[in-house]
């Protein structure tokens, strides 16, 4: 167990001081772009050749189909929750316009305002969602006695831009810090967790078991990144924003592929 927590607390590590950073430095709004669609690569990777080709390898394609679906399903219901929130707080969101100075000279319909008020949330929902069986994994591959550096290190390379990204955006809808700092902490330990119960209860679970959670968590991702990350990541940062997604799905790949 003692292992499994050293995984975790290194995993999640990245995660803190992400927020921390995020919530903390003012960067230029193109740059913040860039690292979101960067995440956004990342993310790709994971849900292609670690997620759902796991699903698909373990319990099949009706089984991980299935599991694909819901998870969108209720990632989307989410994200309109989120949307609906955001357009309640509308008047507090235009702050988040002084970090772009043609924002003003832009129409501000209610998608825009939506998706610059539910961008931190959707990012957060989505490294949840992906992270939880990512770090089950971890756990998995510690409880088989052959624990996986190149998957640590992969975690932890993708959850620094999106927890930075995403603490970033909080802060710019006027989320507090102590909300923003918060919400990741609780994050990072429940990915932490994760790690344990991989290495533990789940360890000797069929691979039946883990196929829809995985699938789950594939679909919510890639509704979470045709919703919202690629979409704010693109309005930010323009065409250039592709080259930081292409950075991102390639780093990522390498480092799952060692």
């Amino acid at each position: 167990m003692g292992e499994s927590l050293f995984f975790g607390a290194i995993a999640s590590s990245a995660l803190v001081i992400g927020s921390v950073a995020g919530s903390r430095i003012k960067l230029p709004e193109r740059v913040l772009a860039a690292l979101l669609a960067f995440a956004a690569g990342a993310l790709i990777t994971a849900l292609a050749f670690e997620l759902f080709e796991d699903s698909y390898e373990q319990g099949g394609i009706w089984r991980a189909a299935a599991g694909l679906a819901a998870g969108a399903v209720v990632f989307t219901a989410l994200s309109f929750w989120l949307d609906r929130l955001a357009e309640g707080r509308h008047p507090e969101e235009h702050g988040s316009e002084k970090l772009d100075p043609d924002a003003a000279s832009r129409e501000s319909g209610p998608s825009t305002a939506s998706t610059h008020g539910s961008a931190g949330l959707a990012l957060l929902a989505a490294v949840t969602l992906d992270g939880v069986p990512e770090n089950v994994a971890l756990g998995v591959t510690l409880g088989e006695g052959s624990g996986s550096l190149a998957l640590l290190a992969a975690i932890f390379v993708s959850n620094f831009p999106e927890s930075l990204v995403g603490s970033a955006s909080m802060r710019a809808q006027g989320r507090s810090s102590t909300f923003v700092l918060g919400t990741w902490l609780a994050c990072a330990v429940l990915l932490a967790v994760a790690v344990v119960v991989g290495a533990g209860p789940l360890a000797s679970s069929t691979p039946e078991t883990l196929s829809l959670p995985l699938a789950f968590a594939a679909g919510a991702v890639l509704a979470s990144l045709a919703d919202t990350l690629m979409p704010e990541a693109y309005e930010k940062g323009g065409p250039l924003v592709a080259l930081s997604t292409t950075a991102g799905f390639v780093l990522s790949f390498v480092l799952a592929t060692l």
